[in-house]
């Protein structure tokens, strides 16, 4: 899959008591780029979850921060599936300093695709799939 990008401002509500963007908001921006990347392939969260009965949840991350952002920072958030299967996506992501390029935080993202109602793991639907697997 091609990388999906999307751009992020750092707001005072991101950071914490030193001035910089508190850990865990790393992976709040890391869900926004995933979320905006299933919009622009043309699929809506609540939708999937009324028309199809499926949810996706995080079953694991793994992150590595390596430099800080600030207040009114502009990042950029990249999303890009490294694997893939019957029932999960496993995303590599990346945030980076809009400015100059730097590196800032990167993650492994394994997403689960489950039953609404179960909570159980379920397959991705095949609409979703198949504009999936063209794009990758």
């Amino acid at each position: 899959m091609k990388e999906f990008l999307w751009p992020v401002r750092v707001y005072y509500e991101d950071t914490d008591s030193g001035g910089v963007v508190y850990y865990a908001n790393y992976l709040k921006f890391m869900e926004r780029g995933r979320t905006e990347w299933l919009r622009e392939l043309g699929f809506e969260q609540d939708e999937l979850r009324e028309k199809e009965g499926i949810l996706f949840a995080v079953r694991k991350v793994e992150v590595d921060y390596r430099s800080p952002a600030r207040f009114n920072d502009k990042l950029q958030v990249s999303a890009r599936i490294i694997s893939r299967g019957k029932a999960s996506l496993t995303f590599q992501q990346e945030i980076t300093a809009d400015a100059d390029g730097r590196l800032l935080c990167s993650g492994i993202i394994k997403i689960a695709c489950i039953g609404a109602e179960s909570f159980r793991p379920t397959p991705i639907p095949h609409a979703l799939l198949s504009v999936i697997i063209d794009g990758v």
